[in-house]
């Protein structure tokens, strides 16, 4: 055996072979012996080589489809024996709804939002286990629950920070619910307060808490079909004021940013849709980043219909409105990393009104120097049309009057 390459004997007398090939095929025995001599060989072992699973068909990484609606997911894997292929959804537990068909593939018949998540595809025989994943996004449903719900406790306040969940497909909202543990408290139920937290944010400082007192806070994620599930909650305790008798240092010097809304949105209606227009923020301490247009619809949930307004706009131009309709207009404003309170809403009916392109775009002026060249092409049009007109007016007179001399003239005559 210390002859083949990768062949070992181990003090137990077990073999270990490095590598397996052809060369490993066949029947053994094994030999015991001592001093004394041996009692006889083993019975014999035969050694066979077979193939571990291998996939043949993964699946994609990333699967979208709309709620209620038919997913296959496919899965084959090849080894010798054949293995056998499993699906689990990761971190589930109990049944998920989802079928397994004859090839191997994942089925949902109909596709619901809680099979919304990652799915690992496991490949198994006798000689080894392998597995894939991809992710399975259900559009059209409400928003998940958000996870990683931290408490930062701070002086008469908490910092609550989270990571949002998948947004089902629609622009989400987040809220922060906190509540106060009372031990004997006056009725059976105590009173949650709800903040609104600004748009883009993952997190939010809730201020004037009680110190020494325990508080209770969730995170609740809404878009246009409803609200999802609330987080987890977590309980903190704000700080208090520290007891010492040593002077306090001097306060920090804090910059205080003030960013007022949006003033004066007014909404007027034109050949090209509603224009929407409005005077800026009258209190700003560092510059404007610029603008993010906010609708909704027969009083449905506000969402976001351009985040992307400079700063220097102060009108923008709205079409692709529908017929027979009532649509209510705010804005924010943005300056660096803090948002603004919306601005004052506007009211909009499309009753009677024309369906309008839509693409939203800003209304843009000519260039001062075309728009110069365009009056002037035009004034010059007009002057030439004037003095044709005049020139064929006079002409006219003229052969009028030579025609009218003419008759009055005598005729000539010639005599021989």
């Amino acid at each position: 055996i210390s002859q083949l390459p990768g062949w070992s004997v181990r003090p137990d007398g077990s073999i270990v072979i490095a590598t397996g090939n052809d060369d490993v095929l066949g029947v053994y025995t094994c030999t015991p012996y001592n001093s004394y001599g041996t009692a006889g060989e083993s019975q014999p072992t035969r050694v066979l080589l077979k193939d571990p699973p291998a996939f043949t068909v993964r699946p994609k990484e990333e699967y979208f489809q709309e709620v209620g609606r038919e997913l296959m997911i496919p899965c084959v894997a090849r080894g010798d024996p054949p293995p056998t292929v499993t699906w689990l959804k990761v971190g589930s537990v109990g049944k998920s709804g989802a079928q397994v068909d004859g090839n191997s593939s994942l089925v949902f018949r109909p596709l619901v939002k809680e099979q919304h998540g990652v799915w690992e595809c496991t490949a198994t025989n006798q000689v080894a286990s392998v597995s894939t994943a991809t992710s399975v996004h259900v559009l059209g449903t409400s928003p998940h629950a958000v996870t990683n719900v931290s408490v930062l406790p701070l002086l008469l306040a908490a910092n609550i920070s989270w990571e949002p969940g998948f947004d089902g497909g629609y622009f989400q909202r987040f809220s922060v619910w906190y509540t106060p543990l009372v031990k004997h408290p006056p009725r059976a139920h105590h009173d949650w307060v709800s903040l609104s937290v600004p748009v883009g944010a993952q997190h939010l400082l809730v201020e004037n808490l009680q110190p020494d007192m325990s508080y209770q806070f969730s995170v609740l994620a809404q878009n246009k079909l409803g609200s999802g599930p609330f987080s987890q909650i977590v309980t903190s305790m704000p700080k208090g004021f520290p007891v010492t008798t040593v002077p306090p240092e001097p306060p920090a010097m804090t910059m205080h940013v003030f960013l007022s809304p949006p003033q004066a949105l007014t909404a007027n209606e034109t050949v090209r849709g509603v224009l929407l227009q409005w005077e800026p923020p009258a209190q700003f301490s560092v510059a404007l980043s610029g603008y993010a247009l906010e609708l909704r619809q027969d009083k449905s949930g506000w969402e976001v219909l351009d985040r992307s307004i400079p700063s220097t706009k102060t009108q923008v131009l709205v079409p692709g409105l529908i017929k027979d309709a009532f649509y209510e207009f705010r804005l924010v404003a943005f300056a660096g990393s803090y948002i603004s309170d919306p601005s004052n809403t506007v009211n909009v009916s499309t009753a009677g009104m024309e369906v309008y392109p839509s693409r939203t775009q800003l209304p843009e002026l000519l260039p001062q120097p075309v728009l110069a060249g365009v009056i002037g092409g035009i004034c010059f049009l007009s002057v030439a049309v004037i003095f044709s007109t005049m020139a064929a007016c006079i002409m006219n007179r003229r052969r009028a009057t030579r025609i009218q001399k003419r008759r009055q003239d005598p005729p000539l005559v010639f005599s021989p």
